[in-house]
């Protein structure tokens, strides 16, 4: 009867090993299945948010004779070293508020300025920025977004700008933060002059830079 009662206990034993291996199994299957899902949901919520602050520019500019918010974002003001080349530029950063203040008054809330999927800059090096962001550009800086500073030192207005479906307003950080943890491999959600909202790859990312402003 004892080897009876021994052989029972082993069979449940590897049962129970059985199903913790199908519980493993199945997790594996479905986790990056959930992953995927949440991080569209992210991405989903950060389109929106753009969407948001592209109507808040709107309203600044019927108050502010059609002109994009005079303000800079976090890399403009610690790091003017990108705008050597225009000393001109350079020289306003010091009394240049930040674009996203100005536009609080028109915003329904300051998370409007918060992608989900931001957890900080990656560890490399654009336009020779050095911008500390951990855990997130957000929590440390005020904003996920970033500005096309150049429309508020040239006091553009937007009924100038020339391709307003091709030039972009605010883009993400450079985090790579939807998709794959890598730059070049990321997604970056811009928000355009016209005011329609997009998910680009890194190349199109830095297209958008290019595009000439009136």
């Amino acid at each position: 009867m004892s080897g009876q009662r021994g052989d029972t206990n082993a069979f449940t034993l590897i049962e129970l090993l059985v199903v913790i291996a199908i519980i493993a199994i199945l997790a594996a299957i479905i986790y990056p299945v959930f992953a995927r899902a949440r991080e569209k949901a992210r991405a989903a919520k950060c389109l929106s948010n753009l969407r948001q602050i592209g109507m808040a520019i709107q309203l600044y500019a019927d108050d502010y004779d059609e002109f994009y918010p005079y303000g800079a974002d976090p890399v403009d003001v610690q790091c003017p070293h990108i705008w050597s080349m225009y000393p001109q530029w350079q020289a306003q950063l010091a009394s240049m508020p930040y674009y996203f203040e100005i536009l609080q008054p028109y915003c329904r809330s300051r998370e409007l300025f918060c992608c989900p999927s931001d957890h900080g800059f990656d560890d490399v090096e654009i336009a020779s920025v050095h911008l500390p962001t951990h855990p997130s550009s957000y929590g440390k800086w005020g904003t996920s977004y970033y500005y096309r500073t150049e429309l508020a030192f040239g006091r553009v207005r937007l009924s100038q700008v020339s391709r307003p479906s091709d030039t972009h307003v605010l883009a993400d950080g450079v985090g790579a933060w939807h998709g794959e943890r890598r730059i070049r491999d990321g997604r970056y959600n811009l928000l355009y002059a016209d005011g329609h909202t997009k998910s680009a790859s890194f190349d199109q990312y830095l297209q958008a830079w290019e595009i000439p402003l009136p």
